[in-house]
């Protein structure tokens, strides 16, 4: 389309176009510039777009968003914001994609991406075409793309979503973080269905208080719109930043839960080393449920998505027959097993919030008929407040606990150890700088029947230092470990 059309979507905008060339193609990353591409610059943490936009332009560029002026032989037009107005660009650009499929967006400290995930494969089972954007990847259809973000940049979720459309996704389930929404990253994002899974401490670096990240996680809620359509607002009752959230939108409301009063609810929890069983009631009809999922956490998770498929328009029985066959989430509570000589559990999960880690805990002394061992650490570069509680779980559920480096990024890994454990009151634990060394020492020490957590980066296959990346999978560690033990 032409330059002056695609600015038709920036309200107030006056410019004198001298040239208006067809834009073929929308960029923030110098890079991927071809020709008749408009590049938008955007001012980062690390580098600074219009720094790059003279090179863009050598790159075929033909128009140029900024925030101030530019010397440039192509228009240039300013406005205040952006990274605003890319999101708005994006959308008209793509022609607003989101309103061609349902979308169900879940934000929520933990749980997103399980829930996203079990979403996905009861859509599946239900012969429905799915696209899914989370901490993982970003899939559409069959084909999976690698994210940077839980929630990518608004351009790149709209080039994405393009994508969906042209593989004809009739669903999309996306992760929905704190920081995508403080950011407008979902701005021009038609959702149908918002999932709020819970809240507790976690980015509070960043938001600085738990009001302000409930904020933030409102704010998915109250884009739903003020008119009385076909929109929906799924909350956990159990959790009480729902009664707040319910203010934040006029869309219909569904609430799920386990202790509290709820439209869909489980009752009757059964745990075991194999799965979980439970008794499903949807607005007190009572199915019975069998899944291979562990843990009190993952039924709520399961709750979030039965309740998503339900508004969304799935039969009841297509969903609770899909339930069945639900497969354990990559580093969500992920057994790792190397030998049929093992006599002892090997858990890699994802947990790196104080609750999420509480859960997971919390779950394996159902389950564990000797010690529990657990193995954590905590990022650098993130919310600090978290590290000494993080590590005051971990000595009061677990028998013993290794205390390690996860992803120090620019820290020093000794600080960040320091911070964890310097206010502990128990002594049941070590430090362990190095994360393989501690991870075989969990293993080679390990007796029959305990139970070794292995928490914090989960599916991750990195581990980030402050001069360099390098390729680090627990599972892979742990399994190393179990073969040289047995």
């Amino acid at each position: 389309m032409k330059l002056s059309e695609l600015m038709n979507v920036i309200p107030f905008l006056e410019i004198d176009l001298k040239a208006d060339p067809l834009i073929e193609k929308v960029e923030m990353d110098n890079r991927e510039v071809s020709a008749n591409t408009l590049f938008i610059c955007i001012n980062g943490y690390t580098v600074d777009g219009h720094d790059f936009a003279e090179s863009a332009v050598e790159r075929g560029a033909v128009a140029v968003l900024a925030e101030r002026p530019l010397a440039l032989d192509v228009p240039v037009i300013v406005v205040s914001d952006t990274k605003r107005m890319m999101a708005r660009i994006a959308n008209h650009f793509y022609d607003y994609p989101t309103k061609k499929f349902n979308l169900i967006g879940v934000t929520g400290t933990n749980g997103k991406t399980s829930t996203t995930l079990i979403l996905e494969h009861i859509f599946k089972e239900a012969k429905k075409t799915t696209g899914v954007i989370g901490t993982m990847y970003a899939k559409v259809g069959e084909e999976i793309v690698k994210t940077k973000n839980t929630t990518p940049e608004s351009l790149t979720l709209q080039q994405t979503f393009h994508k969906m459309v042209e593989a004809n996704v009739e669903t999309a389930f996306m992760e929905v973080s704190s920081h995508a929404l403080d950011y407008g990253r979902v701005h021009g994002c038609d959702f149908n269905v918002a999932v709020f899974t819970n809240l507790t401490p976690d980015h509070l670096d960043y938001h600085q208080t738990m009001e302000a990240y409930l904020f933030a996680k409102g704010l998915l809620f109250a884009q739903l719109g003020n008119a009385y359509e076909n929109k929906f607002a799924i909350l956990n009752a159990d959790d009480p930043a729902s009664k707040k959230l319910m203010k934040m939108t006029s869309a219909n409301l569904l609430t799920y839960g386990i202790d509290n009063e709820a439209s869909i609810t489980a009752q009757n929890i059964r745990l075991s080393a194999k799965g979980t069983s439970f008794d499903l009631f949807i607005f007190n009809q009572s199915y019975a449920i069998d899944v291979s999922l562990i843990g009190k956490f993952n039924v709520y998770n399961l709750l979030a998505a039965v309740a998503s498929s339900y508004v969304s328009g799935l039969p009841i029985e297509t969903i609770v027959r899909s339930l069945a066959t639900v497969k354990g989430i990559s580093g969500r509570f992920e057994t790792v097993r190397a030998s049929e000589k093992q006599d002892f559990t090997v858990v890699v999960d994802y947990a790196h919030t104080s609750d999420s880690l509480k859960n997971v805990l919390e779950t394996v002394n159902e389950l564990a008929p000797s010690d529990i061992k657990v193995v954590v650490g905590c990022g650098g570069d993130r919310d600090r407040t978290k590290r000494p509680v993080m590590a005051q779980i971990a000595t009061k559920f677990a028998t013993e606990a290794i205390f390690t480096s996860d992803n120090p990024r620019s820290e020093d890994p000794k600080q960040i150890l320091i911070d964890m454990t310097s206010s502990l009151k128990d002594t049941n634990y070590q430090v362990i700088v190095d994360r393989k060394e501690a991870i075989e020492q969990a293993i080679a020490s390990a007796k029959k029947g305990d139970i070794i957590v292995i928490a914090g980066k989960g599916h991750e296959t990195y581990q980030q230092f402050a001069d360099k990346t390098i390729h680090f999978d627990d599972r892979e560690v742990a399994f190393d470990a179990i073969k040289e033990r047995i």
